[in-house]
């Protein structure tokens, strides 16, 4: 039999605070964003990962992820698309907006 992770989510308190998705069965917490409505920076040390949902772009961003946590990352954005009602959306690696700069240190 093989077990499945339990996610839960905490509603953002505020407009601009972002929902965040963990599970019951691991570290492993993300901060959901949807851009159009309040403010995101990406951090350097988390994973993100990038949707759209009705062209409104949602970012899910890791907290403080471990390496143990990262392959779980992928079921837990699928778990919160389902659970807002949008199964569909398109997971993206990279960030879409053309206007995002992105810097790379050598």
């Amino acid at each position: 039999m093989m077990s499945r992770n339990v996610y839960l989510v905490m509603v953002g308190s505020n407009p601009i605070s972002p929902d965040i998705v963990y599970s019951r069965d691991s570290e492993l917490k993300l901060a959901v964003y949807f851009t159009d409505d309040m403010p995101y920076v990406a951090r350097k040390d988390e994973i993100q990962l990038y949707g759209y949902l009705n062209e409104k772009l949602i970012v899910f961003e890791t907290i403080d992820i471990s390496p143990d946590d990262a392959l779980e990352v992928i079921t837990a954005i699928k778990w919160y698309t389902q659970y807002i009602g949008h199964p569909e959306i398109e997971i993206l690696p990279d960030d879409p907006r053309v206007e995002q700069e992105i810097n790379i240190a050598l």
